[in-house]
């Protein structure tokens, strides 16, 4: 699924780029572009990095509500 349709980043690449070492999203914006554009999704990157460093219950929501 697309996560950030300007950068045409999916959720896929977005958990390889915290597999990487990304650990904010910041960083993810500079390892794929995520982010970098409109910045509509940037909550949904925050999820991401939230489910994939600390995997809890959070970690079986949806990305959009």
């Amino acid at each position: 699924m697309y996560v950030c349709i300007c950068a045409a980043v999916t959720d896929v690449e977005l958990r390889d780029c915290i597999g990487e070492g990304a650990r904010t999203v910041e960083e993810v914006g500079e390892a794929c572009g995520a982010g970098t554009g409109c910045g509509s999704c940037l909550n949904a990157v925050d999820v991401l990095l939230a489910t994939e460093l600390a995997p809890s219950e959070i970690a079986g929501l949806p990305l959009t509500a």
